[in-house]
């Protein structure tokens, strides 16, 4: 039974006050940890669900890791496989807090009005959210029109041409640091990216790959570049200003769910393609 189920759990799946070394659940984690804390089931549940319910933030501007079913309109993805995971191992109920966009849920989980969300690592992000090492790796990718002179990722950064990324998004801020002679335009949100591409005739679009693909095959004329010109590091993240007892116990969750396969299983349900499960963090 893994140490993060033991510790929250009683011999019937209840909440049960017994010691934990927390820090046993960081067995490596991405950033210098604080100093070791010992909590009991009850203290890990008031950390990172203190209204007694857990408040995942969903982003639906990632369409790889999170969507709506198109008969139900129910949620679906990794990400909400994840957060109903961890919460049933704390006991608690779980509410999804669903966005359109990756910087209005980083606001959300920032401001506290969520208790985790999933992102991907950046560290303008990190003044407001603490981060787990990362569970999955995705790529992010650049579509241009099929006559476009631009052929190869090195060609996109150069005077005169025009980029659309989603706002907030990883791809933003990645780009807003990298990019240093093409122009930077920003769509509301990330899947809104190809759609402003088209109609104000910019020159590249910048995404996740699985999304522009999808633009491909939905819009006449367009190519995805080959290559990509990021790799994004999707993590499981908790309100910079919450006890370091709700990080350290997401962290071990997170290392739990690629140990156990039950991210590479999800990956798999939902047929996600061109995404990766994480390696385990080391020491």
């Amino acid at each position: 039974m893994p140490l993060f189920r033991a510790a929250i759990q009683g011999p019937r799946g209840l909440l049960a006050p017994v010691a934990l070394v927390v820090s046993a659940l960081l067995a490596g984690c991405a950033t210098p940890a604080p100093p070791p804390v010992t909590a009991t089931g009850r203290d890990i549940t008031a950390a990172l669900a203190p209204t007694g319910r857990l408040r995942a933030s969903i982003n639906l501007g990632n369409p790889v890791l999170a969507g709506r079913d198109s008969a139900t309109g129910a949620l679906q993805g990794v990400s909400i496989d994840l957060a109903q995971e961890l919460g049933r191992r704390l006991g608690v109920p779980v509410d999804l807090v669903a966005v359109d966009s990756a910087g209005k849920s980083v606001e959300v989980v920032s401001s506290g009005q969520a208790d985790v969300g999933f992102f991907a690592v950046d560290p303008v992000r990190g003044k407001g959210v603490s981060f787990t090492a990362p569970y999955v790796v995705i790529e992010g990718a650049y579509l241009v029109r099929a006559d476009s002179p631009v052929t190869d990722n090195s060609q996109v950064d150069r005077a005169g041409v025009s980029i659309v990324v989603g706002k907030g998004s990883a791809y933003d801020l990645f780009l807003t640091r990298e990019i240093k002679q093409a122009r930077l335009e920003r769509a509301p949100t990330s899947p809104k990216v190809v759609d402003e591409f088209m109609a104000r005739k910019l020159d590249v679009a910048a995404g996740v790959r699985q999304q522009l693909e999808a633009d491909a095959k939905r819009l006449p004329g367009l190519r995805v570049l080959p290559g990509r010109f990021m790799v994004i590091e999707q993590a499981m993240g908790v309100p910079a200003n919450r006890d370091p007892v709700a990080r350290r116990t997401v962290q071990g969750f997170v290392e739990d769910m690629k140990r156990s396969g039950f991210v590479e299983d999800a990956l798999r349900r939902h047929a996600v393609k061109g995404a990766a499960v994480a390696p385990l963090a080391q020491p």
